[in-house]
C-alpha cells in the first residue's frame, strides 16, 4: 500500500472512530465494528483502531465475513460506555425481495482486561441457512505512543495456537485468545484466522463468540471496584438536554474509574481516552472537583493517590519538588506531541498542587469526614510550602513555572501547548511565564488552607497573610487597561511583561475571593462578548488576537470543563444571567455530539454553524468534560 509522505507520522484523527471503554481497556473502531478495515489488512497508518490494554495496542485488526461477504452496516448501538451493538445485513442469504431476511448482530462488551465479542445471525427464511463466520485478527503489541505518533508498526509478534485458544506475548505484555468451536490458524506475521460452519435453523439464530484478554506486568493503574462512588442527582424537571448530558458523563465517568498500583484502594478518574487513559493531576483533580455535588468519594481517592506521590526531593528531571503534586502517571516514558519524551512520573505542572488544596478544601465542605481530612494534613502542610518556597521561584509573591531542562513541558497550566501564551499580536511569550489563573488557585489555595489548618488546631494565619501579598500583587502586576473596559493578562512573562491576549483563563478567576465585585463585573462582561463567547461554549482565546484560530487546540478552541468553570465562577460571584447563557452553549453543543462532550470542540460561531465542528484528535470520553455536566447542573439548578 502507497502512503503519501505527509501521511506518515501524523497523530490519529479520532472524531469519526467508535469507542467503547472500561479503563485500563478500550476498543477503538469503524462505526460497523470493524479494526483497520480501511487500509487493508494492518491497522492503518495513523489510526486509532484497536484493542487496547494498559496503554498497549494488542489488537489492530478485526474483520468479518459471513459466507465470505462483509455485512452490510445499519446501525451502531450504544448499550453503555462498554458495550455496542454493530447491527449488518447479509443479502447475499435472502430469497429474492426488497425486505432484509438475515441480519448480524456483533456485541462487543469491554471489561477492565480486554473484550468480549459475540455474533448473532438471524434468519426469518422458512428453510435453515448454511454459512461460515470467519474473524481475521491482527496481533500486535504496540504502546500507545507509538499509535499517538501515528508509527508504523514494523513487526508483529509471534501467535502460538493450540487448538480453541491463542496467545502473544512481549516484554511485559501477554495477550490471549479463546473462540470456542472455532478453527484457529496463525500466518507467522501477527494473522489470525478463525472460522465456524454455522447453521441457522429456519426463523432461528446461531451464534459464535471469542474472547480477548492481556495482563500487563509494567502495569501503573489497575481496574476500580464495581461499586461507582457517586449517587446520581434527581434530575426530575431538568431540561431535557441537561438530563441527557447528566446520564452520558456518569455512564462514562464509571468506565474511566481506575486505582493505582501504589494506592490500590483510592479511585480516581482516569483523564480520558485514549492518549490519557491514566493519572493526571490537574485533569484528575478538576474532574473530582467538579463532581462534589454528588458526594465526595472520588475526591477522597483522588486526594489520597495523589498525596502519596507528592514530591519529596528536589530533580529537575522530572521536575520534582518537595510538597509538589505530580503532573501525570505512565507505565513507561512518554513520548510528547512536541517532540521530547517525559519520563514516567512527570511533576512538571504549576497548578496541580494548589488545585488539591482547594479540592481537599471543598471535599470537606461536601462532607469528607474529619478523619481523611486529618490524615492528609501533613500533605497540606507540604503544599502549601511549595507555593511559597518552590512555585514562587523569584520571590516576587506570584508563582510562576519554566522547564529547566529544556525537555519537559514548555508550558505548564492547563493550557500545556507550545503556543499556548502568546501576545495579542500571535508572538510567543518568554519564561519564565506566571498564568493569571495559577495566581487565583493560588489565593484560594492559601486562604481555604488556612481555614482548614485552623480547624484542626494548627496556625493558619501565615497562609492568610502569603494570599493578602499575591492579590496585591496581582492587582497592581496583571490589570490592562483597554477603552472596552480593563482586563487583566493572560500571564506575565519573563520581563514581567502584561501578556495581553484576551482569554478564557479569566474564568478561572471568578470564585476564587482574588477579584473584588467590580473586577469580577470586567471579568463577566469579557466572558459574555461575542469575540469569547462562541455561543457553543467559551473560546479559549479571543476572536481580535492574531493567533485566534477556531480549531488551535488552545487557541480558539472550545473546552466544556473550561466553560463549565467559567460557570460556577460566574454563579457564584452573583453573575447568573452570564452563567445561563454560556450554560446553554455547552448544552448546544451536547446535542451536537449526542451527549459525549469530547476534550474540546472548535471555537466556531454559532451563528454561522448549525452546530460545533469536532477538533478531530479530541479525546472521548473526557472525564472532565463529562464532569462538567455536574458543574452545569449544579450552577444551574
Amino acid at each position: 500500500m502507497h502512503v503519501p509522505p505527509h501521511a506518515q507520522g501524523l497523530q490519529p484523527l479520532l472524531h469519526d472512530a467508535v469507542v467503547a471503554l472500561r479503563a485500563p481497556a478500550q476498543v477503538w473502531s469503524a462505526a460497523d465494528g470493524s479494526i483497520g478495515e480501511h487500509a487493508g489488512d494492518d491497522a492503518p497508518r495513523g489510526s486509532i483502531h484497536g484493542v487496547y490494554v494498559s496503554d498497549v495496542r494488542v489488537l489492530g485488526r478485526l474483520a468479518i465475513t459471513v459466507g465470505g461477504e462483509r455485512g452490510e452496516a445499519i446501525a451502531t448501538l450504544h448499550d453503555d460506555a462498554s458495550t455496542l451493538r454493530f447491527v449488518t445485513l447479509h443479502r447475499e442469504l435472502d430469497d429474492p425481495g426488497a425486505d432484509p431476511d438475515t441480519r448480524a448482530t456483533l456485541t462487543r462488551i469491554v471489561r477492565a482486561n480486554g473484550v468480549s465479542h459475540s455474533l448473532e445471525l438471524a434468519s426469518r427464511l422458512d428453510r435453515a441457512v448454511t454459512s461460515e463466520v470467519v474473524v481475521a485478527l491482527r496481533a500486535e503489541l504496540t504502546p500507545m505512543e507509538a499509535v499517538k505518533a501515528g508509527q508504523t508498526v514494523e513487526r508483529f509478534p509471534e501467535v502460538f495456537v493450540e487448538g480453541e485458544r491463542a496467545r502473544w506475548s512481549g516484554e511485559d505484555t501477554t495477550a490471549s485468545l479463546l473462540a470456542p468451536g472455532a478453527t484457529i490458524e496463525a500466518d507467522g506475521e501477527g494473522g489470525i484466522r478463525m472460522s465456524w460452519p454455522v447453521q441457522v435453523p429456519a426463523r432461528g439464530a446461531a451464534t459464535i463468540s471469542f474472547d480477548i484478554e492481556a495482563v500487563d506486568a509494567a502495569a501503573v493503574v489497575d481496574a476500580a471496584p464495581p461499586a461507582t462512588p457517586w449517587t446520581a442527582p434527581d434530575l426530575t424537571g431538568a431540561d431535557d438536554r441537561l438530563a441527557r448530558w447528566v446520564d452520558r458523563a456518569l455512564e462514562d465517568l464509571d468506565a474511566l474509574r481506575l486505582v493505582s498500583q501504589r494506592s490500590p484502594g483510592d479511585q480516581f478518574l482516569a483523564a480520558g481516552a485514549p492518549w490519557f487513559f491514566t493519572l493526571f493531576g490537574r485533569d484528575s483533580i478538576w474532574a473530582a472537583r467538579l463532581l462534589l455535588p454528588l458526594g465526595p468519594d472520588v475526591a477522597r481517592g483522588t486526594l489520597r493517590v495523589l498525596a502519596a506521590l507528592q514530591g519529596r526531593d528536589t530533580i529537575p528531571e522530572t521536575a520534582e519538588q518537595p510538597g509538589k503534586i505530580m503532573h501525570e502517571l505512565r507505565r513507561t516514558a512518554a513520548s510528547h506531541s512536541q517532540g521530547f519524551t517525559l519520563p514516567p512520573l512527570y511533576y512538571g505542572t504549576v497548578d496541580a498542587t494548589p488545585l488539591w488544596i482547594c479540592l481537599l478544601a471543598d471535599a470537606r465542605d461536601a462532607g469528607l469526614p474529619d478523619d481523611d481530612v486529618r490524615e492528609l494534613l501533613p500533605t497540606l502542610e507540604a503544599a502549601l510550602a511549595w507555593m511559597r518556597d518552590f512555585g514562587d521561584s523569584d520571590g516576587d509573591g506570584l508563582l510562576e513555572y519554566v522547564d529547566e531542562t529544556g525537555t519537559g513541558l514548555s508550558n505548564q497550566g492547563w493550557k500545556d501547548s507550545g503556543d499556548s501564551v502568546q501576545w495579542r499580536d500571535g508572538n510567543l511569550a518568554d519564561g519564565p511565564i506566571a498564568l493569571c489563573e495559577v495566581q487565583a488557585y493560588a489565593f484560594e489555595a492559601a486562604n481555604r488552607g488556612a481555614d482548614l489548618l485552623d480547624a484542626f488546631g494548627r496556625d493558619g494565619a501565615e497562609w492568610r497573610v502569603w494570599a493578602a501579598r499575591l492579590a496585591d500583587r496581582f492587582r497592581e502586576a496583571f490589570w490592562i487597561d483597554h477603552p472596552d473596559g480593563a482586563y487583566p493578562a493572560i500571564a506575565l512573562d519573563a520581563r514581567k511583561g502584561r501578556v495581553d491576549t484576551v482569554t478564557s483563563n479569566l474564568g478561572h478567576l471568578l470564585g476564587t475571593g482574588l477579584l473584588n465585585p467590580e473586577e469580577s463585573a470586567l471579568v463577566a462582561r469579557r466572558l459574555s462578548s461575542p469575540e469569547l463567547d462562541s455561543g457553543f461554549g467559551l473560546r479559549t482565546m479571543s476572536t481580535d488576537s492574531a493567533g485566534y484560530w477556531p480549531l488551535s487546540y488552545h487557541g480558539g478552541s472550545v473546552w466544556t470543563h473550561d466553560t463549565a468553570i467559567a460557570i460556577l465562577g460566574l454563579a457564584r460571584d452573583g453573575f447568573t444571567a452570564e452563567a445561563a447563557a454560556l450554560s446553554e452553549g455547552l448544552l448546544r453543543a451536547a446535542v451536537a455530539f449526542d451527549y459525549r462532550m469530547p476534550e474540546l470542540h472548535s471555537g466556531d460561531a454559532a451563528a454561522d454553524f448549525p452546530e460545533p465542528a469536532p477538533y478531530p484528535a479530541a479525546c472521548r470520553p473526557q472525564a472532565w468534560s463529562a464532569a462538567a455536566a455536574i458543574a452545569v447542573w449544579s450552577a444551574t439548578r
